[in-house]
């Protein structure tokens, strides 16, 4: 029967739900714009970590250092096209 029932999906599942409240408690409550938005940062990227850990085994595998490189790969590109948007469209260097 243990192997039927998978803690750390389950814990995972949870711990999703509890950021969903966290981030949806930012539309309930009165909070000012700098704070929401600190919260929803943090919350994005926590649940995205583990999205990617937990439901989607990224440390699972043999290839571990490949799928990390990439991860990180990716998110530099995702800096470098929010702030050279913000450089050029926002901060007027073009």
């Amino acid at each position: 029967m243990k192997e039927l029932f998978p803690p750390k999906q389950v814990l995972g599942f949870v711990f999703s739900i509890m950021l969903t409240v966290i981030a949806l408690s930012v539309y309930f409550l009165d909070m000012s714009f700098e704070l929401a938005m600190t919260i929803l940062l943090i919350t994005a990227f926590i649940q995205a970590a583990v999205q990617l850990v937990v439901f989607m085994h990224a440390g699972e595998s043999k290839d571990k250092k490949s799928i990390y490189t990439t991860l990180y790969y990716g998110f530099f590109i995702a800096l470098v096209t929010v702030f050279g948007t913000l450089l050029t469209l926002i901060w007027g260097y073009y």
